[in-house]
């Protein structure tokens, strides 16, 4: 573990690295999900759906663009403009993005989860994460993290700052991510002090080296996420996960599995997990509650019609 919390090289970033600089921003992850669960396209829906200011969500779908996620087409509506199509490495995100609802679901404050259904069991789609070799629920404890040598997550990059992100007048948005959610991973800084916590940091000098960040930000920080109640403060200026914070590594760890498989990298560079029960390197795939097969993007369906079995707790799958 200590491996990556200590360790900078002059080596290009790792693939989860990258990943995180990615996604860790919360207008990020909201014109992904749109782009998921409503299949919006244009500029002008996402503006719409999210009030989002132009210049801000301009600036995301160039970056999106550049990254692989996005590819623009052309169609015509009285002029020629374009639309922006998850690519292949797009399509990815969704059981990373399918995740976080499933943790939603458990532990976020501020409403019931968006419902989906897993149609070739007709019930709700309540993920948990499992093991591809044994097909076994896995959980944080039963992991095992190695690092290269050349992992870290010092160069994710500074959190995004605008004077204004949202359009006057912008109302509540009842689809988007709750608040808990949007605090760990809406920006780049909050995601990597959580990452790092699930790949093995607790002390307060763990955390600093391996963000080289100041330490009034990092305090910041990590005395909000005790209030989110992710992280638990123990004696020396240490912080332990609570069972919240441990849930969040089947975020990570099917991110970490996108990253490894979608960008390059180091080959010194890689996380690798383990599933300590099986002895297999951790293929993560999400399964359904319901039925026990794994859930695929294009059987899954967003609707209001998931029934009583939405209540099947994740956690109940250990």
């Amino acid at each position: 573990m200590g491996g990556i919390v200590r360790r900078v090289t002059e080596a290009g970033p790792g693939a989860f690295e990258q990943a995180l600089a990615m996604v860790g921003d919360r207008w990020v992850l909201l014109i992904l999900q749109r782009a998921f669960i409503l299949r919006i396209r244009t500029f002008a829906g996402w503006r719409d759906a999210l009030g989002i200011s132009e210049s801000v969500l301009s600036t995301r779908l160039k970056e999106l663009v550049g990254h692989g996620i996005f590819e623009p087409a052309p169609y015509r509506n009285g002029r020629t403009r374009h639309e922006y199509r998850l690519t292949e490495r797009g399509l990815g995100l969704w059981a990373p993005l399918m995740a976080i609802h499933s943790w939603e679901r458990d532990w976020a404050r501020g409403g019931s989860p968006l419902p989906f259904v897993h149609a070739p069991c007709g019930l709700a789609a309540v993920p948990y994460l499992g093991c591809d070799a044994c097909r076994g629920p896995v959980n944080a404890r039963e992991t095992r993290t190695e690092a290269g040598p050349a992992a870290g997550l010092s160069r994710i990059g500074s959190p995004r700052v605008h004077r204004r992100t949202v359009r006057a007048g912008a109302g509540p948005d009842p689809l988007g991510y709750r608040p808990d959610s949007m605090e760990i991973l809406g920006d780049r800084r909050s995601t990597a002090v959580l990452a790092l916590a699930l790949l093995g940091a607790r002390r307060f000098a763990d955390f600093q080296s391996g963000l080289g960040i100041a330490p009034s930000v990092l305090a910041n920080r990590l005395r909000r996420f005790v209030e989110l109640g992710v992280l638990d403060p123990g004696p020396g200026r240490s912080y332990g996960l609570t069972e919240k914070g441990l849930a969040f590594f089947a975020v990570f760890a099917l991110l970490a599995d996108w990253a490894r498989r979608e960008l390059p990298a180091p080959e010194d560079s890689a996380l690798t997990f383990t599933h300590v029960p099986c002895g297999a390197v951790l293929a993560p795939v999400l399964l359904c509650a319901a039925c026990g097969l794994p859930l695929r993007r294009h059987e899954i369906r967003f609707g209001l019609d998931a029934g009583p079995e939405a209540e099947l707790s994740l956690s109940a799958r250990g």
